[in-house]
């Protein structure tokens, strides 16, 4: 997982954005995404990202110079030496291994409540021939609990009521809502993916205590700034 540390980029994208089209220095966004490939030790494949649900599997192909990038949310391989990535700067990156097959997840809360963590497991499943329980996941640096302010939009996204919100222990997924101002709620996203990922066998969940919007030095938040860089999550299979 890269930090907003290490890069050349200057400016609101100071020091490694890893994601060109914001307005940044392009030959900077180069130069960053160089630094990355040379300390993974591989090309990090990257996707064109939704908020969906959609996983692709990655083969060498897509590693090579000038492939096209797929849209969709998450990504999974079986090769040694493809790295599968994901661009964050508030969603949650979560990471996944097992025997013999890897992936990664943008899980913002529209892709996390549209199934992207179920559907991404159930790929890798079918890909390693493993059981939920054999797989690792890890929760990377997201908007924490206590700064991710929302409305009833997204409450009705993971099926949860105003009225259940008000009351924490009406629904399994309510309690991930505490309610603020009037029609706001802080929620809490690594919480509902351990939950998600929990439902579905998964036993080894880790991470997912970092908040972005509340640590400047070390994080791009959209949610805080605006205009700021992307920082990737990676995992890949050693050769």
């Amino acid at each position: 997982m890269t930090t907003r540390r290490g890069g050349v980029s200057t400016g609101p994208f100071a020091s490694m954005n890893l994601r060109d089209g914001l307005g940044d220095d392009a030959a900077a966004v180069a130069e960053n995404r160089a630094l990355l490939a040379s300390a993974v030790g591989a090309p990090v494949v990257r996707l064109n990202q939704v908020h969906g649900a959609r996983v692709v599997r990655l083969t060498e192909a897509d590693a090579a110079p000038g492939a096209p990038q797929h849209d969709a949310d998450a990504c999974f391989t079986t090769e040694p030496g493809v790295v599968c990535s994901i661009q964050v700067a508030d969603c949650l990156p979560v990471l996944f291994a097992a025997p013999g097959a890897v992936a990664a997840a943008h899980a913002g809360w529209r892709g996390l409540a549209a199934g992207v963590l179920e559907s991404t497991l159930a790929a890798l499943c079918d890909a390693s021939g493993c059981a939920p329980d054999q797989v690792s996941a890890w929760l990377g640096p997201c908007i924490g609990p206590g700064r991710f302010e929302v409305g009833a939009d997204v409450l009705q996204a993971f099926g949860v009521s105003v009225a259940a919100a008000s009351t924490p222990t009406a629904t399994p997924q309510a309690v991930h809502f505490v309610p603020t101002t009037a029609g706001k709620w802080l929620a809490d996203l690594p919480g509902l993916a351990r939950d998600r990922l929990s439902a579905r066998g998964v036993q080894d969940v880790s991470g997912g205590t970092w908040c972005t919007a509340s640590d400047e030095s070390r994080f791009f938040s959209f949610r805080r700034d605006g205009v700021t860089g992307r920082m990737v999550a990676a995992v890949w299979l050693v050769m």
